[in-house]
C-alpha cells in the first residue's frame, strides 16, 4: 500500500521526550501502525537512538503477550547513555497491560507510545487505564487534501466527486471495484461494532446497535433526540428506551465511528446540552451501509466540513441564535469562526436562507459559507464564500 506523510507524524515528534504516554486513537484501520512504523523510521534516523518495537498482532512477539515476558523484553532492550522510545502497537494483547506500562512509565526509562483496539484504549477511559499524563493523538481517515496527494491528482474541483464516493478510509484504495471497496469498508464498521462495542460494554441487542447506527447515517446533518430516536425505534413488537438508547449512541462515539457536537447559543454564550448532530467519520461508511438512496450532498458535504474542523483541532458546536441555526461554529486559540454549509447556492432563495443566520450574528468574528460554487472565492456583506474543495486544500485558519 502506498505511503503519504500526514501531519500525525509531525505532531508525534512535538511531544517526542515529554514525560506522557502518548497514545493513538481513531476508527480502526485509519492508520495508527503505519504512523508508528513512520515515527521509527524518523528515529532511528538518529543511530543513538535505542528504539523498542514492539507489534503484539505478529507471530514473532506471541511469548511477550504475558506481562512479565513484555516486561523483561523490554527490560532487556534498555541501553544505558542514550534515548530509550518504546513503540507498541495493539497493546491491549497483552492481558494486564496497563500494570506494565504505568510501571514503565513511573521508572521514566522510557519514551512510551502505544495503539491498540479502540475497545481497550477509549478515549474516555485513558485517565483511569494509565496513572501518569497522557497525551492522546486522535487519527481521522484521509481528508481529501490527502486523497490528492495519494493519487497524485491536480485538479481540486473535478476531482473532489471521486472522493465523496470513495471516501478517505485508505485501505479501500487497494480495490479495483467500487463495490469490493464498499465491502472493506462494511467489514470494518462490522468489526467496530462487533469488537469495540459489544466486547467491549457485553452488549446482548446487536439489531439496536446497528439500527442506531443505520440512523444516524441516513440523517447527517439533523439534530437527533435521545428520546424521539427511541420513539422511533420502538415498534408493536420491539421495545427500548431512552437510558439505552443513549448508551448506545455513547458507545457509537467512543469507538470513534461518530464524532457528537453539542449546540452552542451564540446570544448568551452558553453551551446546550439537548439536540446534538453526530458527525459520521467517514461519508463512506454511509455508502457502504446504506448505498446511495436518498443521497442528500448538503448534508453529505456539512459531515465533510464538521469532520475536517476537527481533524484541524477546532472545538466544534452546532450554532443557535433565536430560532436560527448555524451549522458550525468553530473555536481555536480564543478565536470563533462561524460556518454555514451548503450544496447548491445558485438559487436565490437557497443563497438568502443561508446567509441569513450568518448575518444575524452582530460580533465581528468571520463568517464563511462553504458550498460547491466551483468559482474562486466571492464576499457578500463580509461573508466569505468559497467553495468546499478549495476549502478542504486550504490551510488557512480564519
Amino acid at each position: 500500500m502506498k505511503i503519504i506523510e500526514r501531519n500525525y507524524l509531525q505532531k508525534l515528534i512535538n511531544v517526542k521526550d515529554t514525560p506522557d504516554i502518548k497514545v493513538i486513537t481513531g476508527i480502526r484501520r485509519s492508520g495508527k501502525s503505519k504512523l508508528l512504523d513512520s515515527f521509527y523510521d524518523y528515529l532511528i534516523q538518529n543511530s543513538d537512538n535505542n528504539v523498542i518495537r514492539i507489534k503484539l498482532n505478529l507471530k514473532q512477539f506471541e511469548k511477550q503477550k504475558k506481562p512479565d515476558a513484555l516486561y523483561d523484553y523490554i527490560n532487556k532492550k534498555y541501553k544505558l547513555g542514550t534515548s530509550n522510545y518504546l513503540l507498541i502497537d495493539e497493546i491491549q494483547l497483552c492481558e494486564g497491560f496497563e500494570e506494565i506500562i504505568n510501571s514503565l512509565h513511573e521508572e521514566e526509562r522510557f519514551d512510551i507510545y502505544i495503539t491498540g483496539s479502540n475497545a481497550f484504549l477509549l478515549s474516555s477511559d485513558l485517565a483511569t487505564l494509565f496513572e501518569g499524563r497522557v497525551f492522546e493523538i486522535n487519527i481521522y481517515p484521509f481528508s481529501y487534501k490527502e486523497y490528492l496527494r495519494y493519487y497524485d491528482l491536480t485538479d481540486v474541483y473535478s476531482d473532489f466527486d471521486d472522493y465523496i464516493i470513495k471516501g478517505g478510509m485508505a485501505g479501500s484504495y487497494l480495490y479495483k471495484e467500487q463495490k469490493d471497496a464498499y465491502k472493506y469498508i462494511e467489514g470494518i464498521y462490522k468489526s467496530t461494532i462487533i469488537k469495540d462495542i459489544i466486547k467491549k460494554y457485553r452488549i446482548e441487542n446487536e439489531d439496536l446497535l446497528r439500527m442506531i447506527g443505520d440512523y444516524l447515517m441516513d440523517n447527517l446533518g439533523n439534530k437527533t433526540s435521545i428520546r424521539n430516536l427511541a420513539n422511533n425505534l420502538t415498534s408493536s413488537t420491539y421495545k427500548t428506551n431512552d437510558k439505552t438508547v443513549g448508551a448506545y449512541l455513547d458507545y457509537l462515539c467512543k469507538s470513534f465511528l461518530f464524532y457528537p457536537l453539542n449546540r452552542y447559543d451564540i446570544k448568551v454564550k452558553k453551551y446546550l446540552e439537548s439536540g446534538k448532530k453526530y458527525c459520521l467519520v467517514d461519508t463512506s461508511f454511509r455508502y457502504a451501509n446504506l448505498g446511495s438512496k436518498d443521497t442528500d450532498y448538503g448534508h453529505l458535504y456539512e459531515n465533510i466540513v464538521g469532520i475536517e474542523l476537527l481533524r484541524r483541532g477546532y472545538e466544534v458546536y452546532v450554532g443557535v441564535l433565536y430560532n436560527k441555526e448555524i451549522d458550525y461554529v468553530a473555536i481555536k486559540n480564543g478565536m470563533k469562526m462561524y460556518i454555514q454549509v451548503s450544496d447548491d447556492i445558485t438559487r436565490e432563495e437557497t443563497f438568502n436562507r443561508e446567509v441569513t443566520p450568518l448575518l444575524s450574528i452582530k460580533d465581528a468574528y468571520p463568517k464563511l459559507l462553504i458550498a460547491r460554487t466551483k468559482h474562486p472565492i466571492s464576499y457578500h456583506e463580509g461573508i466569505k464564500i468559497i467553495d468546499i474543495a478549495e476549502w478542504l486544500t486550504d490551510d488557512m485558519e480564519f
